[in-house]
């Protein structure tokens, strides 16, 4: 099976965003290009900037043997956890097969799935909700409310958060990043970021407590909405986790590619 140019295009723009995330959060991140893997590693405890991504196309099962082997062998030099990026598409039928025993030898546990979106969906009309307003993220204070929120979905020690976050100019100023907020309390977090003529979504997020009620949805057409304002873009990109997985195609995005997601074994 070929990879489909969404496929690529969903490696792409992680490779192209991260790039930029990690080094705004460490000058001397990791940032490598070998073959067949991009590394994206700032070593921070927000473990989400640590990443190491496959990059390869139309992979064989003894070439993605090897590449896991490389990816975890990285993983054991550096001091905080993080995860390994595989685009199932990028596989050919053999290697998808052999992937769950694969990644073990290499001595890899699965994580989380996720899936590859993409749409020409923009512009779209500005979102509005009942329950909402918006505030773009500005000041030290919003953006350490916008890391609150994504420790408290993906259950991370509040540190942890904001050590991802918290001090970015990066995030004050070019990325378009939104609270929604139900009165004085933010509820739920999106943003955007323009990246190889598209607008990649990232980090949504509703605070447990406020979830199944239409905010995190509500957030991101924010997000989007002012991103394609301010940059005219017409395509967006994305990375959902299993549960915002329903949410983005009521907006306009289609799956593309399975993601799988790997840490070490512990």
């Amino acid at each position: 099976m070929t990879a489909s140019a969404e496929s690529i295009e969903s490696v792409q723009q992680l490779t192209t965003v991260w790039r930029t995330m990690v080094l705004d959060r460490d000058a001397d991140a990791d940032v490598r290009e070998l073959p067949g893997i991009t590394v994206r590693w700032a070593d921070s405890r927000f473990g989400f900037w640590n990443c190491i991504v496959l990059t390869e196309t139309e992979v064989g099962a003894e070439l993605l043997r090897h590449r896991l082997s490389q990816a975890a062998a990285i993983m054991r030099t550096k001091k905080h956890p993080g995860l390994v990026w595989l685009f199932e598409d990028l596989l050919d039928d053999e290697a998808r097969s052999a992937l769950e025993t694969t990644a073990e030898q290499a001595g890899l546990q699965y994580a989380f799935p996720g899936t590859g979106m993409a749409g020409d969906l923009l512009p779209i009309p500005e979102p509005d909700h009942p329950d909402l307003t918006f505030a773009r993220v500005r000041t030290d204070e919003q953006l350490q409310a916008y890391a609150d929120l994504q420790s408290r979905a993906y259950g991370f020690p509040l540190e942890e958060g904001r050590d991802g976050l918290v001090g970015s100019t990066l995030w004050k100023n070019e990325v378009y990043a939104y609270l929604a907020m139900r009165g004085d309390e933010p509820v739920a977090c999106a943003a955007t970021v323009e990246a190889q003529g598209r607008l990649f979504v990232a980090f949504v997020a509703t605070d447990p407590q406020w979830q199944r009620k239409g905010y995190g949805e509500a957030v991101t057409r924010k997000a989007l909405y002012e991103g394609a304002r301010a940059t005219g873009l017409t395509r967006a990109t994305l990375h959902a986790t299993a549960a915002g997985a329903p949410v983005y195609p009521r907006i306009g995005f289609k799956p593309n590619t399975r993601i799988h997601f790997y840490s070490l074994k512990s």
